[in-house]
């Protein structure tokens, strides 16, 4: 059964970092692209970043892109997205998703999704 369990939100002020982890379970993550996905409170989910099968030009959302990197460890079964430079428009609820091999910026593309990981940039 796949699985997918985010990790590493939290409260943080304007300026600082953070380092989100996604870990999978129960199928091999070598063959999958790996998505970061946010929604923030009354508003649609978007996009974040992604990076694919093979790890080259993971791509991001421009509101993100400078600020926040996508990395995947397929030994550990593990993707990362490190935030940094964060902001109060990047407070949402945070999830990983994959899809078989390539990137997409549609949630409606990935089939598997972890229940996501609260981030709150305040002051």
């Amino acid at each position: 059964q796949l699985q997918l369990v985010e990790s590493g939100g939290g409260l943080v002020q304007p300026g600082g970092s953070l380092r989100l982890s996604c870990v999978t379970s129960g199928f091999s993550l070598d063959n999958y692209a790996i998505g970061w996905f946010r929604q923030a409170s009354g508003k649609e989910r978007e996009g974040v970043s992604c990076i694919s099968k093979s790890g080259g030009s993971p791509n991001y959302a421009d509101s993100v892109k400078g600020r926040f990197t996508i990395s995947r460890d397929n030994a550990k079964n593990t993707a990362y997205l490190q935030m940094n430079s964060l902001k109060p428009e990047d407070t949402a609820v945070y999830y990983c998703a994959v899809r078989y091999v390539y990137c997409s910026n549609s949630g409606t593309d990935f089939g598997s999704w972890g229940q996501g990981t609260q981030v709150t940039v305040s002051s």
